[in-house]
């Protein structure tokens, strides 16, 4: 089955288990062919949710970065990150750095934010040589396909995510809110419905809440966008967990995810939850010079275990405030 555009450009090729997928070819000029066929593109992420593109070639950062930003309406700069990225350009972005054994599973970027991105794109320079996949699946799929009493209760509640920043594990304050400032941090809090508390040892924890489901921007359509699973204790692996809750307590975890109420997340639904991700995933290897376009909201993605080098640069784009997507939670500080 294929889906056809005009201008030329080539059909979308849909397989069972995979992300839709385009065949180009940019004989030298990949900048030129993205702003060419930029509408088109940007039209079967509409219809789909994402699309593979795969002859381009992409070769670097700086072939890369001007692929970008002819495909997006405005490059953003990440915020509150959890993990560490290398910068190659203004807005364009190593992959988080996170252990290549270990799973990053179904999530929507940024999606405890006040502000994320409506667009995710994802070039590879060089592909693993196992594993690696940016995998992805539909959002509304998702959604329909979890029982409805849980999602009745995030949607009644939504869903809290708790952090503690420091300088030892995942990203410090100073590197997810950009500055070293605490009356920058704490102004930044408080415009973006964030309780938070300085620790003796000059660290900071934090809690956010948030809706889970949202509806689409554009659409309309009801989305499952979050990262309550992702996020969650108990998809860490447990020996990492285990270490983590020795070293630093239940409590003092990088992150983890309650119910809005702040009840604790059983080990069952994360599993249900990644059960259901997983079921619904679609997947293709990488290959280098490879572009993948991921609409956020729709579509949730993750980054499969690797071996061997893989270097893939992503950008964030099209920002979307939550306001904009009908949030059944109200999101003030508490």
């Amino acid at each position: 089955m294929s889906f056809s555009f005009p201008a030329s450009l080539l059909n979308v090729e849909l397989q069972p288990g995979k992300p839709p997928m385009l065949r180009a070819e940019a004989p030298g000029d990949a900048p030129s062919w993205a702003a060419e066929h930029r509408d088109a593109l940007r039209t079967a992420v509409a219809e789909h949710g994402s699309v593979l593109v795969r002859g381009l070639g992409l070769c670097d950062s700086t072939e890369v970065g001007a692929v970008f930003a002819r495909l997006a309406t405005g490059l953003m700069t990440e915020t509150e990150a959890f993990a560490s990225r290398q910068t190659y350009s203004a807005g364009v972005y190593s992959s988080s750095k996170w252990p290549s054994n270990q799973p990053m599973c179904m999530h929507h970027e940024l999606s405890y934010t006040l502000e994320f991105p409506g667009l995710m794109l994802f070039a590879c320079l060089s592909a693993p040589t196992d594993g690696g996949a940016t995998a992805v699946a539909d959002s509304p799929t998702v959604l329909d396909a979890l029982p409805t009493e849980l999602v009745e209760r995030f949607e009644r509640e939504g869903w809290l995510l708790t952090r503690n920043y420091n300088d030892e594990i995942g990203a410090s304050f100073a590197e997810a809110f950009g500055t070293e400032d605490r009356a920058t941090v704490e102004s930044y809090c408080r415009a973006n419905a964030i309780e938070f508390q300085w620790q003796p040892d000059g660290g900071l924890r934090t809690r956010q809440l948030r809706s889970a489901v949202v509806r689409h921007p554009v659409t309309g359509q009801r989305c499952w966008f979050n990262q309550i699973a992702f996020l969650n204790e108990w998809t860490i692996d447990p020996e990492v967990r285990e270490f983590l809750v020795d070293v630093y307590g239940a409590d003092g975890l990088p992150f983890n995810t309650h119910f809005g109420n702040g009840d604790p997340i059983g080990e069952d639904v994360v599993a249900l939850l990644n059960r259901v991700y997983e079921t619904n995933t679609a997947r293709e290897p990488w290959q280098a010079g490879d572009l993948m376009l991921v609409d956020n909201v729709r579509t949730a993605h993750s980054r499969e275990p690797f071996e061997g080098p893989r270097e893939v640069l992503v950008a964030m784009a099209d920002a979307v405030r939550l306001a904009e997507c009908s949030p059944p939670v109200e999101v003030t500080s508490r």
